[in-house]
């Protein structure tokens, strides 16, 4: 366990070693926000890839594959699609260029749409980070068994609020690029030799049900739809993501980026769901059968050399945390930018933008930590989070780049929709008045309908948008 112990003791100091470096050069609002709005195509990539696959790829992603083989691929094929549109999406976003979603929701509806766009993010972010810490606690535990899962979990946080606070998304981005490349070349490098230690493709395809390698699976359609829309919806609406192409050089660094980022997250996400089911044959019983999120990190300390399973347990270990870093900054951005700039203190000076920012992280990470403290499942917590920011703040984003007959008031409605049913679906009073079979189903088809269905009816019986509201978001 020593040399386990030195790899992420190694992780840590280069991840801390990352984030000084970049205080010095952060010295405005900008700077802290959105990098200076400073950084090229190759970091891009990396930040974003970095920022995508955590917790929920490795952890939520691999249980699932880990029980159903191949179709889990239906949670991950959703960003796919999504990103597909993004190719068009990131340009405008770049030319619009401010700090935040919510900004862009006052800029193309009104306040309300940005306070509520605010208090959907809290949900969400805080929601996505919470399961971060569950995964960096995970890793701890089985290293260091005298560690608690939960002391795990408030070590991981205290090593993330420190890392978010120092630089913001300055420190997040070049993290993001040491981790990505770390992890990409791990995770490529394990999966045959993991696959040759289970004893060739073919023995590990005869220990399995067939429906593993199925397109559907033991899933139902309905199922493998609830899987995808969230994945795809966050994907297509995701703040984290907004904000790196605000932070990017150029509009074509910005579309570049998406291009290298299409293909990392094909690439590693297939990886991932292949050395779950790789691990699913290796391991199908004991330990790790009673908590499946835990396979790779599981499969890395028990199958592979020393060596490589250190590493690939740390390059998990920092996408843990460089996910974590990435939600935790996401709305400590919306507090200040959208709330505290916006309202409390108009006229505050960049030295007290950034010493409330860092206040606003610490908070945050707390009440992240909070939640991840009640979190049983990773899988469940995933889609719940998701399922908000999709059904929420999605369909008025696109909305805003693509469908000019979209109004303020709708928006609004569509947002408080979204919310109130995502938030409430699992609630008593719903599977006291709804059947049992609606009931039981996950929220994000419910959630949808009804944020799709104020969205366009609003709409339509509501004044059409001013030149001005639109022309921020028109092509070319």
């Amino acid at each position: 366990m020593n040399l386990y112990a030195i790899v992420l003791g190694l992780i840590v100091l280069t991840l801390l070693g990352v984030s000084l470096a970049r205080f010095s050069k952060v010295k405005t609002k900008a700077d802290y926000l959105v990098a200076g709005r400073s950084l090229p195509a190759f970091v891009l990539i990396f930040t974003l890839l970095s920022s995508w696959i955590g917790s929920g790829s490795l952890l939520a992603g691999a249980e699932n594959a880990y029980r159903h083989g191949f179709p889990a691929l239906w949670q991950s094929a959703g960003g796919w699609a999504g990103l597909l549109l993004i190719y068009f999406i990131a340009p405008r976003a770049r030319k619009f260029a401010q700090f935040t979603i919510p900004d862009l929701l006052e800029a193309r509806y009104n306040q309300t749409a940005r306070v509520l766009g605010v208090i959907a993010v809290l949900f969400a972010y805080t929601a996505i980070t919470s399961y971060q810490f569950i995964g960096g606690g995970d890793i701890l535990h089985l290293i260091f068994p005298s560690v608690t899962a939960r002391h795990g979990q408030e070590i991981i946080a205290a090593f993330v609020i420190v890392f978010t606070a120092i630089a913001g998304m300055s420190s997040v981005a070049y993290m993001d690029l040491a981790i990505g490349l770390l992890a990409t070349f791990t995770l490529l490098v394990a999966l045959p030799i993991l696959t040759h230690i289970a004893g060739g493709w073919s023995t590990i395809t005869a220990s399995l049900p067939a429906t593993h390698f199925q397109v559907f699976g033991d899933f139902t359609p309905i199922r493998a739809l609830e899987l995808f829309l969230p994945t795809c919806l966050l994907m297509l609406g995701n703040q984290s993501m907004y904000q790196k192409f605000f932070s990017a050089k150029s509009e074509k660094d910005a579309t570049r980026a998406v291009v290298g980022w299409f293909i990392g997250i094909v690439v590693l996400e297939t990886v991932i769901v292949a050395l779950a089911v790789v691990g699913s044959s290796l391991y199908p019983s004991g330990e790790v059968s009673e908590n499946p999120r835990e396979i790779l990190a599981y499969t890395a300390l028990h199958a592979l050399p020393h060596l490589l399973g250190a590493i690939m347990v740390g390059a998990i270990f920092a996408k843990v945390i460089s996910t974590a870093n990435n939600y935790l900054f996401s709305p400590a951005t919306n507090l200040i930018n959208d709330v505290y700039v916006r309202y409390v203190r108009p006229e505050a000076s960049n030295r007290n933008v950034l010493f409330v920012s860092r206040i606003l992280v610490v908070l945050l990470g707390c009440w992240s930590l909070f939640q991840s403290l009640g979190t049983h499942s990773v899988l469940e917590k995933a889609l719940y989070a998701y399922t908000i920011y999709s059904a929420a703040l999605t369909p008025v984003i696109l909305a805003a780049f693509f469908w000019r007959r979209a109004t303020a008031s709708a928006a609004v409605a569509s947002i408080a929709a979204g919310t109130f049913v995502t938030v409430f679906w699992d609630t008593q009073f719903v599977h006291m008045h709804l059947p049992e079979a609606i009931a039981s189903r996950d929220a994000i088809l419910p959630a949808l309908l009804a944020s799709l269905l104020c969205l366009v009816i609003v709409s339509l019986v509501t004044t059409p948008p001013t030149a001005k509201q639109l022309q921020p978001f028109a092509e070319g």
